[in-house]
């Protein structure tokens, strides 16, 4: 076993959660080799030949990385399965479900845009670790015409009830009659925080849309489509994680 893979990177690979608690897993003996019951870290296997087991369950070849990009529409949960029956991410992937799918993160359910969905598991993990850093770009349609001492304290940073917030980048793309439309720039995710930096400064969202993930961006593709990354698009998402 000098050549091939690590075993825990092919454990993470099959979903089976962070190459830490991988190697966990392979800590406390519950990983089996052809047989033979693995205990240290680094051994190197080959996923297509070696028959691996966690825990007893045998554990498949790995089957072929996808990273897809997908414009959420509004009014669907960002899940895989709704026991309420709402329409789910799931809905729109068709036979792809069976690849093992999964969102990287998530949008709140009135919010649309750009979720990236991977069967990577190590990818996924590392995209939403707020120790990453990764921005994500969000337009929002505001209630009001906002004024620029209102757009400067944004920038500045606000404390909302969670904790302080600052945004890279908050800028003006549009004002008039009865709304306003900003950009804003985070590397944070917080549950609603875009919808709440707002509220807090009296401009309720009325729609609000991630064009950006890092540098990867939603650009022309239609609400309720998916594509697969481009190699560049991968390769510059993967820098950032540290992959």
């Amino acid at each position: 076993m000098n050549e091939g893979i690590r075993l825990q990177k092919v454990l993470a690979a099959a979903g089976l959660g962070s190459r830490r608690h991988c190697e966990e897993l392979i800590a406390d003996g519950l990983v089996q080799v052809n047989g033979r019951t693995i205990a240290e870290q680094g051994v190197r296997v080959d996923p297509m030949r070696d028959l691996i087991r966690v825990d007893g369950a045998r554990i498949p070849p790995p089957r072929r990385q996808l990273y897809l990009m997908f414009h959420k529409p509004r009014g669907v949960v960002s899940t895989m399965d709704d026991p309420q029956g709402r329409t789910t991410i799931a809905d729109y992937l068709g036979r792809r479900t069976k690849d093992g799918l999964f969102h990287v993160g998530r949008l709140d359910t009135p919010t649309e845009g750009l979720l990236l969905i991977t069967n990577d598991g190590d990818f996924a993990q590392r995209m939403a670790h707020p120790s990453h850093e990764i921005s994500k770009t969000y337009v929002a349609e505001i209630e009001g015409v906002i004024e620029n001492v209102t757009l400067r304290k944004l920038g500045r940073g606000i404390v909302l009830e969670d904790g302080p917030v600052r945004p890279d980048e908050v800028k003006l793309i549009q004002r008039g009659g009865t709304r306003s439309i900003v950009q804003v720039v985070l590397h944070e995710g917080r549950n609603r925080i875009v919808r709440r930096m707002f509220d807090a400064v009296g401009h309720p969202v009325r729609r609000l849309t991630r064009t950006a993930v890092g540098p990867v961006k939603l650009g022309r593709l239609k609400v309720g489509e998916l594509r697969e990354l481009t190699s560049e698009e991968l390769g510059a998402l993967l820098d950032l994680a540290g992959l």
